[in-house]
């Protein structure tokens, strides 16, 4: 290179150094941007402002993602509104990027989500992750479908019953009648025995869709989105509806989601992924089978798909239903309050579909002849039942899941073992040691059985493939077909078999099951939880729905102690008087609903550290911490409870308590729970 040729490459660096940047200049409207970045730290819960360069003006919607510039890394946010100037008094930094112009972040989803958050204690980050599935670009790039007609025009939807299967119930043509007309009722749904429940939620889905607004279905599994799905496409007609789970591919998800977003479709159906679906206009929101598990989120902050459709029916004015077989505490105390009304059939209808309930060794006669009839899995009398049903169809077997174990027994009258202090369920020791309390911890000394007298405890070890063996030795010449675990059957056809299933695996049978049996009742009550009671009955009422009525030939034969509350409730078929001794219970007890409850989990230190942070409400009462096993390194948790006017109180307390451990970085995580679905 020559001295010519070096000076001038000198001279061009150098104008390479003096050229201005790409221009910033910010945008000439509006030129703020609220951006809820991507942190899940505590103490940044809160929009930040971005300066919008002009050159992104036009993409940077409300709603859309971006890519900021944030604690020196670029991060994913959401931009919630655009404002014209910024409370903050010193230099905003520019977006980087306007990731897309698609506003997938709806302004009342966003809403939602900071509701849920607070009361939750959670973090605005968190529950977006669940609201918005994650970005799928070449689905962005497809063309929009146009929104469907109103479905008063579909040639499917029959509208020639104002009422349809509602009008079973008693104040079901005006629950209808209502959402025809756009009104926001709220009810209380105790489904009838052997209700035709997809369709009546399909019934209820088109008379909202003729009033013009939109509809959102949740379902607890994937096999009830299969239900709904198809009552709802016989009823309002192809393309009308969409399903949205989380077991779709994550490009049909996004393409079913933005669907939905851009209002081609009004009508939702899902399990609790569903529960933040951007639906146009909503106008009915709906939730099957409340106290199921499936319905309770299991990543922070664990929002329960009830509460979250009874925030979006508060905020969006819109009406509410909550249903299934069993009635929850939680559902009782929304009678209670009046928030919601009742929306059941009267007592003659319910005896009329309800199938017989009978109780085996539930009189002194029936003991005088079979005296083993309380302490066997399969009595005379359920054998007997069974055999003289599986001449006119299937019979059920429904036996609890094989996870109940740590749960002790007697030995011989098989039921729970119960400690002597608390009342807590009795649990196998470490090796060596003796059965201790799975509440209060106190070893069981000397125990002895309340009813029998035994001193004998046993570890059941019962499932379905068992069951299922035993019936097969008994029933020789009838198949025998399981369902539960990783097998699941949907449906079974009308001729006679014995299908054993697990709760919740029971498949539905062509014409109704013309018996069934439930067995090791004792075991689903002896679980080390608070809602044993109500999880129990929940899973009874669900078999039993599928039960052909007692003018049919239907029967179901339960083994178990008839003088337990939840059994008679059964027999009765009485879910909202038993929901309301169980409210009633919790009250004296003082456990949700009837109070707000938060437990604190996670390292002892941690949880001593966030515990000392928190300026609790002073009607809150502190219980523990106790550890969470024998190993110091499986933690301790503490429950904190108030009264339910304190529980945004209290909400609001942790989150800041969580908000300055996160601040100074500290040590050990601990898991927030509020209204834990699990109290044992």
């Amino acid at each position: 290179m020559t001295e010519e040729d070096g000076g001038q490459l000198a001279l061009v660096r150098a104008k390479v150094r003096r050229a201005p940047k790409p221009s910033q200049a910010p945008a000439p409207e509006l030129p703020i941007a609220r951006v809820a970045v991507d942190v899940s730290l505590a103490h940044l819960d809160r929009p930040f402002d971005y300066v919008v360069p002009a050159r992104m003006h036009e993409a940077c919607v409300p709603g859309c993602r971006v890519r900021v510039r944030f604690a020196g890394q670029d991060l994913d946010g959401y931009v919630l509104e655009r404002v014209a100037e910024s409370d903050h008094r010193g230099r905003l930094m520019p977006l980087r990027r306007v990731v897309s112009s698609e506003p997938v972040l709806a302004p009342e989803v966003a809403r939602l989500a900071r509701l849920v958050a607070d009361r939750y204690a959670g973090t605005f980050a968190d529950v977006v992750r669940l609201a918005v599935p994650p970005r799928h670009a070449r689905v962005e790039g497809e063309p929009a479908t146009e929104p469907t007609p109103p479905v008063g025009a579909a040639p499917a939807t029959d509208l020639t019953e104002p009422a349809g299967p509602w009008q079973e119930y008693d104040t079901g043509p005006s629950f209808v009648d209502a959402l025809r007309r756009g009104d926001a009722p709220r009810a209380v749904w105790s489904a009838l025995p052997g209700e035709d429940w997809p369709r009546c939620l399909a019934h209820a889905a088109a008379a909202t869709l003729a009033a013009g607004r939109g509809v959102l279905l949740v379902v607890p599994d994937h096999r009830d989105v299969a239900r709904v799905d198809q009552a709802c496409a016989e009823l309002l007609g192809p393309d009308r509806h969409v399903v949205l789970t989380a077991e779709l591919g994550p490009a049909e998800r996004y393409r079913r989601f933005l669907a939905v977003r851009r209002g081609a479709v009004r009508c939702v159906v899902g399990t609790r992924a569903a529960a933040f679906a951007p639906v146009a206009d909503l106008g009915l929101v709906a939730c099957w089978d409340d106290g199921d598990d499936l319905h309770a989120e299991p990543r922070a902050p664990y929002p329960h798909v009830r509460e979250v459709l009874l925030l979006r029916a508060h905020e969006g004015r819109c009406a509410a239903l909550v249903g299934g077989f069993a009635v929850t505490a939680e559902g009782a105390r929304l009678l209670a309050t009046g928030w919601a009304h009742p929306l059941a059939a009267s007592r003659s209808r319910v005896r009329t579909e309800a199938p017989r309930v009978f109780v085996a060794g539930e009189s002194d006669l029936e003991l005088a002849r079979d005296p083993a009839a309380r302490a066997v899995r399969l009595p005379h009398r359920a054998f007997e039942a069974a055999r003289a049903a599986l001449a006119a169809g299937p019979v059920l077997v429904q036996v609890p899941r094989a996870g109940y174990l740590p749960a002790l027994a007697c030995q011989t009258c098989r039921g729970p073992a119960r400690c002597g202090a608390c009342s807590g369920p009795l649990q196998l020791g470490a090796a060596g040691q003796p059965p201790a309390c799975g509440w209060c911890g106190r070893p069981a000394v000397a125990w002895r059985c309340p009813t029998c007298h035994g001193t004998t405890l046993r570890a059941p070890v019962v499932g379905a493939r068992r069951t299922a063996e035993e019936l097969g030795r008994a029933f020789p010449r009838v198949p025998v077909r399981t369902s539960g675990g990783t097998r699941v059957l949907d449906t079974v056809g009308p001729e006679p078999a014995l299908v054993v299933a697990t709760p919740g695996a029971e498949p539905v049978a062509e014409g109704g099951y013309a018996a069934a049996l439930i067995l090791d009742t004792w075991l689903a009550l002896a679980r080390a939880d608070l809602r044993a009671g109500e999880e129990a009955l929940r899973r009874w009422f669900n078999a039993a729905g599928l039960v052909r009525s007692a003018g049919d030939g239907g029967a179901v034969v339960v083994m178990g102690d008839p003088g337990i509350p939840a059994i008679q409730a059964l027999v009765r078929w009485s879910p909202v008087a038993q929901a309301e001794r169980e409210l009633a219970e919790r009250q004296v007890a003082g456990f949700p609903p009837a109070v707000r409850l938060a437990t604190l989990e996670g390292p002892s230190d941690a949880v001593t550290d966030l515990a000392e942070l928190t300026q609790l409400p002073e009607e809150a009462e502190v219980l523990g911490p106790v550890p969470l096993g024998d190993d110091e390194e499986a933690g301790v948790r503490l429950v904190v409870r108030v009264p339910r006017a304190g529980g945004t109180r209290l909400a609001s307390a942790l989150k800041a308590a969580q908000g300055v451990r996160s601040a100074r970085k500290a040590a050990g995580a601990v898991r927030v729970d509020i209204d834990p679905v699990v109290l044992g």
